[in-house]
């Protein structure tokens, strides 16, 4: 067997070998376990300027290289979610295994994949045109899994206060569904939560003109909010979603009625649609059925949109040449720190693996989508500054 490789065996191997790196580092949100070390070692080697900007226990981590035209930053987090129960893993979390076809282990697709395939196309750029044109950067958190109140959103915070500029930004989420390129995230939806509580008086079962049985009139608010249509969504957004999450009321006995109830919901919501106007309407209805309310409300982030233009063009191009597919654009799924990027009035799109196995028990990477992964985000780049 010869021990020469090809050029998409190297790759394939660099992708491979950090990866591994990675996934050997069990940085269980917010712990980042020295992943931001090891990408730094490789970005200062090929001529970045690396600034930290930790709050709390969060890591954080802004490199950047090259000057005047447009800034491309990559960005992704670097934490990941808890593994479960270790013993129904079939390899350890932590220890990379690689088998048909895979690599496995907490983290391999979402989303140290998609951190080792930007810093090996950023390498493989920067070696072909040390003097590119723009500014590239890349942008990395250990607070994206967690509450992300100390990651990306404080980072976003002290750029606007010191005029930092962003034009692109390529994030590494698991964006595919069946195989890797069929779906590229051009935005995301808006969510709002809050958690309700209703008021009345506990007192005994038999007795219910001595008391105020909070749930019945909640009941009665709550399937209103549940079934209301609340818009037809648009072209670019499904219609909003709302949820009632969990249930909370009474003392465990069946002879009590309870003196209080608690809802918690959450909203998933379009662009046709403000955080403002939803608790407007949230409101409205509660104050409609007289309900005596307590309303505790979070945003965790506001819906934002690509418009069609040079990233988008860009992404689509991209994975047209290196798979074939002509990937949807949506704005489907959860949230993403792209809804903080998108403050700095960001043109943002998503790229990366299939997400079948994220967040489960043997979390999982086809590896022959690593070089692929790596060829997209080297075209993105090739094409966006070399327009600059």
């Amino acid at each position: 067997m010869s021990l020469v490789a090809t050029p998409a065996q190297a790759t394939t191997t660099a992708e491979l070998e950090l990866l591994t790196q990675l996934i050997g580092r069990p940085s269980v949100t917010p712990a980042d376990a020295g992943c931001q070390d090891l990408i730094a070692e490789r970005l200062l080697a090929i001529g970045f300027q690396i600034e930290r900007l930790p709050f709390g226990e969060v890591s954080n981590l802004w490199a950047t290289r090259g000057g005047a035209g447009p800034t491309l930053c990559f960005a992704g987090h670097t934490d990941v979610v808890p593994t479960g129960p270790e013993d129904q893993w079939t390899t350890r979390p932590f220890e990379p295994a690689e088998r048909d076809g895979h690599m496995y282990g907490r983290g391999a697709a979402d989303m140290k994949s998609g951190l080792a395939a930007m810093v090996v196309a950023l390498e493989q750029f920067v070696a072909a045109r040390p003097d590119h044109d723009g500014r590239l950067a890349m942008l990395l958190t250990s607070d994206e899994e967690g509450p992300a109140k100390d990651g990306i959103r404080r980072v976003v915070e002290a750029f606007q206060q010191r005029g930092e500029s962003v034009d692109f930004c390529v994030i590494g989420e698991c964006s595919s569904v069946d195989q890797f390129g069929d779906r590229v995230m051009v935005g995301r939806r808006g969510s709002i939560g809050a958690t309700l509580t209703v008021l009345g008086r506990q007192g005994h079962v038999a007795y219910p003109h001595l008391a105020d049985n909070p749930i019945h009139p909640a009941l009665a608010a709550m399937r209103e909010l549940a079934y209301l249509e609340w818009d037809g969504g648009n072209t670019d957004f499904p219609p909003t979603s709302f949820q009632i999450t969990n249930v909370r009321s009474g003392t465990g006995a069946t002879n009590v009625i309870p003196g209080t109830a608690e809802f918690d919901f959450n909203l998933r919501y379009s662009t046709e649609l403000s955080a403002g106007a939803i608790r407007k309407r949230v409101v409205d209805i509660l104050d409609a059925h007289r309900l005596n309310y307590r309303l505790d409300w979070w945003l965790s982030g506001e819906p934002f949109l690509t418009h069609p233009g040079p990233l988008r063009a860009a992404a689509a191009d991209a994975i047209r040449n290196v798979t074939g597919l002509t990937p949807t654009e949506s704005t489907a799924g959860g949230t993403s720190d792209g809804r903080f990027i998108a403050k700095l009035g960001t043109e943002i799109v998503e790229i990366g693996p299939v997400n079948a196995t994220i967040h489960q028990i043997d979390e999982c990477v086809r590896v022959d989508d690593l070089p692929r992964l790596t060829a997209v985000y080297r075209r993105i780049m090739e094409q966006l500054l070399a327009q600059a």
